[in-house]
């Protein structure tokens, strides 16, 4: 019988560490913070060489989809997700173009700008909305023929394109999805089912591009097994605890989180 250490990827004690810390966040993300993920990617790139990080991460997030699938299941805004999914399957193809052509440093950079500029443009309308309700203004329906629900469904399809993107080419498409889902003003339920249902889908269709890449390797495949339970039982706790968050509370967190996560990626 083989030994399992040699199976495993040769990291250092402080490198396990991070990859079991990143194993929680990406357990906890997919249940109770979406925008928390990109925080398991950075801890994965510092562990572990960027593409073997990618894969291995990857694997993680299929498992913290099908739990978060299992607890919101009947939860999701199948409208946006319409809207979210076919461009974002685009996005994903542009990405493995982009991911094969330039190197670690410009992926993170761009990454790290489109993710600043979200935020900003995010804060931008909520300040906007604050004031045409101080003013007595009350927003349209967003009805599907309805100016509003064209531009609704045009803005669903430019953060689809840099949803699937920014998850091809880093796993850090959980803060540009959580600031579109933001946008929409979501309850926090309604939240995590629509991230849930996306995030399922789309990592499911990015793991032939993977492999095709040519990211997966024996070792990475045992280390996932090894952190398996990890990523389990910080979704059960992450479901436990988004029952109780307010949802001003959430909607900071999610601003904040996505807020790190950018500067993270810019920071060399």
């Amino acid at each position: 019988m083989p030994d399992l250490a040699a199976l495993l990827p040769d990291l250092s004690v402080s490198s396990w560490l991070l990859v079991v810390l990143g194993a929680l966040i990406v357990g906890f993300s997919k249940t109770a913070l979406p925008g928390a993920g990109t925080l398991a990617a950075g801890a994965f790139a510092l562990a572990m060489p960027a593409k073997e990080s990618t894969a291995a991460l990857l694997l993680l997030l299929i498992v913290g989809d099908m739990t978060a699938l299992w607890v919101y299941r009947r939860e999701p805004d199948w409208r946006t997700l319409v809207r979210l999914l076919p461009s974002a399957m685009v996005g994903v193809i542009l990405g493995v173009f982009f991911f094969a052509a330039v190197d670690d440093v410009t992926v993170r950079v761009t990454i790290g700008v489109i993710l600043i500029v979200l935020v900003t443009l995010t804060l931008v309308r909520r300040m906007q909305a604050a004031r045409r309700a101080r003013a007595g203004g009350e927003a349209p329906a967003d009805e599907p023929g309805s100016r509003r629900g064209v531009a609704a469904t045009a803005q669903g399809v430019g953060y689809g394109l840099l949803g699937g993107f920014t998850t091809m080419v880093a796993n850090a498409a959980g803060p540009v999805m959580s600031l579109y889902l933001l946008m929409m003003r979501m309850p926090v339920m309604t939240f995590l089912g629509t991230s849930a249902w996306f995030f399922a889908v789309i990592n499911l269709f990015k793991l032939p591009f993977s492999a095709g890449l040519g990211l997966f390797t024996r070792e990475t495949l045992m280390m996932d097994a090894v952190l398996l339970p990890v990523v389990l039982l910080a979704a059960f706790a992450g479901a436990k605890v988004a029952q109780r968050i307010p949802q001003a509370v959430f909607d900071k967190l999610v601003l904040a989180l996505t807020v790190l996560a950018a500067i993270g990626l810019l920071i060399p």
